[in-house]
């Protein structure tokens, strides 16, 4: 931006949280951090579009990670401009987003376009979405980038570990003297939506350690004790050779009904589907696992479920899913996470319940001594429950030897 005066909004009707509003004060940074539902993501499109409709902007919208424009922020920038009312302000195309008076969205991923970051000229705004897993790589090589007079860099992201570099620029030793940083929380948005409040009541009843990191924003506590740590949120394409295995978790009172669709190829399990509800009634059940591509109509693949509900599987299958019972036995649970274990595994963005689980899934402790025990918590496991099922007929057909995959 040319100058830090103070931009007036376009004169459309906008509700902005509070805790939101620093975000039309210029500053070289502004980092925005917290807990799942805090309207982070919602908020920052909301005041990009609202200003790139005022003046001509060029905004770029980072993330580290970006294989397509699917998986950019390009969608929720487009939600926002039509609830606005701002559409006939700007023209969408399959990869940018312009701007009747000369504004530009653009968008890249960091770890995979580095050479093409440092060749972007003109910056006004960048905004890095999903911050926590930007490297320090990738902060050195945009900082300097991004270097127009008056320009701004924007961070949003939930907080995992205080050695992340983005924590350690903004949350670790003297503030920047040019930056915007504040702490946001479910209760800091009133939009806060309902599906969200059920899992929020959920998790803070059962589980005060998964409900500080997600929902309060937390740091993870005992990383030293997961389970899982072969495995990174990606987009990567699956190979067109590899077939789809579905899992599904039942749920029971408050616990959620999990569907998850995976890919087995080389070594590495794919994970890029899932369909997640708490307290999922029997008769809606079908329409949740609807929702996932391939488990219904002509040529549906299979469903391994979660066997201590025959009932319903049978009505599942009434439904007309070709839904077989998971090979349940002692050992079956350590048996079916050393086989998660023994690959590596690539997580969608869009699946975030499986992102929360492998980052949360741990080893107990001794509350004596500390000791991390050969025993597995019988918490943040649905997904990788569901997980394990969609993969039980290949773990016990030694598919390495046979060479199914």
């Amino acid at each position: 931006m040319a100058s830090r005066t103070r931009p007036p909004l376009p004169s459309v009707e906008v509700a902005l949280p509070r805790a939101f509003r620093p975000l039309f004060t210029p500053s070289r940074f502004k980092a925005f951090y917290g807990g799942r539902g805090s309207g982070k993501s919602h908020a920052v499109a909301t005041a990009l579009v609202l200003m790139a409709a005022e003046r001509p902007l060029r905004v770029l919208a980072a993330r580290e990670i970006q294989r397509s424009i699917r998986d950019s922020s390009k969608r929720l920038l487009d939600d926002r401009i039509a609830a606005l009312g701002l559409s006939r302000r700007y023209r969408s195309t399959a990869e940018a987003i312009r701007g009747r008076n000369g504004s530009l969205f653009v968008f890249a991923g960091l770890r995979a376009n580095p050479e093409s970051i440092k060749s972007m000229e003109g910056i006004d705004v960048a905004w890095v979405e999903e911050a926590a897993s930007v490297s320090q790589r990738s902060l050195d090589i945009l900082t300097p980038t991004i270097r127009k007079p008056g320009s701004e860099i924007w961070f949003t992201w939930n907080p995992r570990h205080p050695s992340d570099p983005v924590d350690a620029l903004f949350r670790r030793g003297p503030p920047h003297p040019d930056a915007v940083v504040a702490e946001v929380r479910y209760s800091d948005n009133p939009w806060f939506p309902a599906v969200l409040e059920a899992e929020r009541l959920w998790d803070r009843a059962r589980d005060p350690e998964k409900y500080a990191h997600i929902w309060e924003g937390a740091y993870q506590l005992h990383a030293e004790t997961r389970v899982f740590r072969r495995w990174r949120i990606d987009s990567l394409a699956v190979p067109e050779r590899a077939r789809p295995y579905y899992g599904a978790d039942w749920g029971f009172a408050a616990d959620p009904t999990v569907l998850v669709r995976c890919f087995l190829f080389d070594g590495t399990i794919y994970v890029d589907r899932e369909a997640y509800r708490v307290g999922c009634p029997i008769g809606e059940t079908g329409a949740l696992l609807r929702t996932v591509e391939g488990t219904h109509g002509a040529g549906a693949w299979p469903i391994t479920g979660d066997s201590a509900r025959p009932e319903l599987i049978d009505h599942l299958r009434r439904e007309g899913f070709r839904i077989r019972p998971a090979k349940k036995g002692k050992g079956s649970v350590e048996e079916g996470v050393a086989f998660l274990q023994g690959h590596d595994i690539v997580v969608h963005p869009d699946c975030r319940h499986a992102i929360d689980e492998l980052t949360l899934y741990s080893y107990r402790t001794d509350p004596l001594t500390g000791d991390i025990l050969p025993l597995l918590e019988d918490r943040h496991n649905h997904v990788i429950d569901a997980l394990r099922y969609a993969l039980e007929g290949v773990r016990r057909s030694d598919y390495r030897l046979l060479n199914l995959v």
